[in-house]
């Protein structure tokens, strides 16, 4: 199939027009945001933790991240949506523009609810727990040998909720879609050897990575758990950009499925129509 050609269609010439045929995916997702609130509401399940396991979940409670929560939204969304609006600036196309934020929300918002589910329902403590359950270092424990926590209960809530990583599994929701986008746009694999291409497409995923090791190194989770988060949000973000781009590789693997279908509408219109002309 040979490539397409380039087309100009706007925000203001077809934004609405897009918007409204997609109505019912906006709406999911204020239903997805409805469930993960929910999912961060109620409490975790409280797994078993006895002396012998609280032995290796000593290690120092950082109050503040290296990275806080309230940053990932900033680089896993809102930086790919700038990227997303300069391309738009350049390409004029408003089915990519809206595929692309569509894609990203998406991508992010089911990767939160999977990702908070498996949370309370694994109930995992954070290698940290020993602190935020005995905040003073004097321990005790239910009948049962369980820890009878004394913390503040909002950080002992929290401290069940190592598995897996919320902010690994968010970064690469938004940061490995973004290296979907890049990697179509550049045409990385336009078998032409650029090696240069490759690094514009990993970058995201480094920064991902260095965000997952982070989580680590601040005594929040395990490495298991940021491995997890990895995978969950690299699988989300894959299948989401596939819903709305073709493959990289493909010969029109810079435009999203809709221009595609569209503008071979258009050409076959116009071929009919000249076929009659004659």
């Amino acid at each position: 199939m040979p490539e397409i050609e380039f087309g100009m269609h706007t925000v203001r010439s077809h934004g609405a027009k897009v918007a409204k045929k997609h109505k019912c995916d906006w709406l999911i997702l204020l239903v997805l945001v409805a469930m993960d609130g929910f999912l961060n509401y109620i409490q975790p399940f409280n797994r078993y933790t006895n002396s012998k396991m609280l032995e290796d979940l000593k290690f120092p409670f950082k109050e503040h991240d290296t990275i806080p929560m309230w940053a990932v939204p900033i680089f896993a969304i809102i930086l790919p949506c700038t990227v997303f609006l300069i391309y738009y600036h350049y390409r004029r196309d408003v089915y990519d523009l809206h595929h692309a934020i569509l894609g990203i929300l998406y991508s992010v918002l089911v990767t939160a609810v999977i990702t908070d589910s498996i949370k309370d329902a694994v109930g995992r403590p954070r290698p940290n727990f020993f602190y935020r359950c005995f905040p003073d270092g004097i321990e005790a424990f239910q009948p049962n040998g369980d820890a009878n926590c004394h913390g503040d209960p909002k950080v002992v809530k929290e401290g069940y909720k190592s598995f897996p990583s919320g902010h690994t599994s968010w970064s690469f929701a938004g940061l490995a879609f973004l290296s979907w986008y890049l990697c179509g746009k550049v045409k990385a694999f336009d078998r032409r050897g650029h090696a240069a291409k490759l690094c514009i497409v990993l970058l995201p995923l480094l920064f991902a990575a260095l965000v997952g090791i982070s989580r680590i190194d601040d005594y929040w989770h395990h490495w298991t758990d940021v491995f997890t988060g990895s995978i969950i949000g690299s699988v989300v973000a894959s299948l989401c950009y596939l819903l709305f781009f073709p493959f990289p590789h493909d010969i029109n693997g810079w435009a999203p499925h809709a221009s595609i279908k569209m503008r071979e509408n258009i050409k076959l219109h116009s071929t009919s129509i000249g076929i009659d002309t004659v």
